[in-house]
């Protein structure tokens, strides 16, 4: 059953996901879940909880222990966004119910572990979690969600929602660059790539790799901190191609999410999130690993791309960073 929130674009994509299904034949094309899209994070460190550090305009301080502590994590710019609900500052119940900030920041922009919440509609991120606690969204990096989602109550939940659908995102903090190579990288705490000091560049090859402004404020989750998606040269103009018009092998984008891109109704804004995100929820919605109300309407848009497709999709959706 459509939603009304697709207003009068329902028949639309009707029409249209019935012309992608017969573009696609009715067979997914196999997904796979390459590493450079869900790196595995190595396991937890004792972090120093001696020295004191700070991160650029900020008058607060906080050891290393402290940033990475799940239930508490650090605050930088309190003045920058509304109160956080209990939830989202300290977590739910132990061990499970960390703080939503640990991951997302205060700011709800996130980081690659995780994805931006900042402005989406709170309908949509309540129905998210839902979906973790059912089973029906379980990619390799989902754990700590599906974990969150058994023990957390609806009011919390929705506490959240309510709180990071009035943020916006922050502009520029994520960039999409193309190139030839890319440096050597290591996974670091939070599943985030650091470039290996002194090391020889190598080819991106068929790949988005994904890499902090500034490796120290990204391990202190500075919020002000960005991170850079370097994606093959070229996939920018593809992706567009394929958002805007289909390129013969899918719908546009626009149908569902606007012309804008910026969402419609309990469909989410897609216009400048991470590239690696949206990587990883094209090729989950392919493999299965992804389902839920509203991803129906995804399966047949996905079916006939390859793994150069979506990362081509998803450099131009990052490239429209509000």
């Amino acid at each position: 059953m459509i939603r009304k929130t697709y207003g009068g674009n329902r028949m639309k994509i009707l029409i249209s996901l019935s012309l992608t299904a017969a573009l696609s034949g009715g067979a997914a094309l196999a997904a796979e879940a390459p590493d450079w899209a869900y790196p595995v994070t190595p396991p937890p460190q004792q972090f120093d909880n001696v020295e004191m550090k700070s991160v650029p305009g900020s008058d607060k301080h906080y050891t290393q222990a402290q940033i990475d502590d799940p239930f508490n994590p650090p605050d930088w710019f309190p003045g920058e966004h509304p109160p956080m609900p209990e939830i989202v500052a300290h977590g739910g119940p132990k061990p499970a119910g960390r703080a939503c900030a640990q991951c997302h920041l205060p700011s709800g922009d996130g980081h690659p572990e995780s994805a931006g919440l900042a402005g989406l509609p709170a309908s949509y991120i309540a129905r998210q979690m839902a979906v973790f606690k059912s089973g029906q969204r379980a990619n390799a990096r989902a754990g700590v969600m599906i974990a969150m989602a058994q023990v957390l109550s609806v009011d919390e939940v929705n506490a959240a929602a309510q709180y990071f659908s009035k943020l916006k995102p922050t502009a520029g903090f994520n960039k999409v660059v193309e190139t030839d190579t890319v440096p050597k990288t290591v996974v670091g705490a939070g599943g985030m790539r650091f470039a290996v000091p002194d090391a020889d560049k190598e080819p991106i090859g068929e790949r988005i790799i994904n890499l902090p402004k500034d490796e120290t404020e990204a391990k202190l989750r500075d919020p002000h901190s960005g991170f850079i998606d370097y994606v093959p040269t070229g996939s920018i103009a593809k992706g567009q191609a394929l958002v805007m018009t289909g390129a013969g092998k899918t719908v546009t984008c626009t149908l569902c999410h606007g012309g804008d891109l910026h969402g419609m109704g309990e469909v989410p804004s897609i216009a400048g999130k991470t590239a690696t995100y949206i990587f990883r929820q094209l090729n989950d919605i392919q493999s299965g690993a992804r389902n839920g109300s509203g991803v129906a309407f995804m399966k047949p848009a996905v079916a006939n791309l390859t793994q150069s497709d979506m990362i081509a999709i998803a450099a131009f959706l990052e490239s429209r960073n509000p």
